[in-house]
């Protein structure tokens, strides 16, 4: 093997080493990004929950009436 196509094979060895560690990383980082989105669905969820039932309880029962213009 020649100093060129050691030099070459290096260069490429050290090329996918880097991109395997920025795989690791961007993986690691979606991980927790997955974990922050579904915290923030869970607490949405409750929200909406909370609301429906706040909406039910004030939600007074009015009448269907004609109005006085009829």
């Amino acid at each position: 093997m020649t100093a060129q196509s050691s030099d070459r094979l290096t260069g490429l060895e050290i090329l996918v080493t880097e991109q395997e560690k920025t795989i690791d990383e961007l993986s690691g980082q979606l991980a927790e990004q997955w974990k922050v989105l579904e915290t923030m669905r869970r607490k949405l969820d409750a929200l909406t929950d909370r609301f429906l039932v706040l909406e039910e309880q004030t939600a007074a029962d009015i009448p269907v009436t004609k109005p006085p213009h009829y």
